[in-house]
């Protein structure tokens, strides 16, 4: 008499558990990445006790050799405005951040405050310019 079992072996492998596993981990390192910003650009930012945050739509930052970067781009200073107006473009009321470095002369601030003024004159919009700092120890 031949005896048979009841219990068959199933070779299929069920990867219904392992693509959880991958969605989950896609999504913690989505929401992960979007928490870090780093700063690409060496700058030893001013202190101020001041707490105002604002949305950012723009960052531009001015490093120790005075040089504009626009997102991380290096830009001439005569195509200031222009960059930025082509950057801001659709929007009515963005926030402008300015990270400049300690050492750099008020004339380059000013400089680039003059472009957003001139980007608003131009498509009568009412963008500002926010310049970012560190806290104060």
């Amino acid at each position: 008499m031949a005896i048979k079992s009841r219990n068959k072996i199933n070779a299929q492998f069920s990867t219904a558990s392992m693509s959880d596993l991958v969605f989950l981990l896609l999504i913690f390192f989505m929401l992960t990445s979007t928490l870090v910003s780093p700063n690409a650009i060496k700058l030893l930012l001013p202190s101020s006790s001041s707490k105002t945050m604002a949305r950012q739509s723009l960052t531009v930052y001015i490093d120790a050799t005075n040089s504009y970067f626009v997102e991380e781009t290096p830009v001439n200073p005569e195509f200031l405005v222009e960059t930025i107006g082509n950057k801001l473009q659709g929007q009515q009321d963005a926030s402008v951040v300015l990270r400049a470095d300690q050492q750099v002369p008020v004339q380059y601030v000013v400089t680039l405050i003059d472009a957003v003024n001139q980007v608003n004159e131009l498509t009568n919009t009412r963008h500002k310019v926010i310049l970012a700092t560190k806290p104060a120890k």
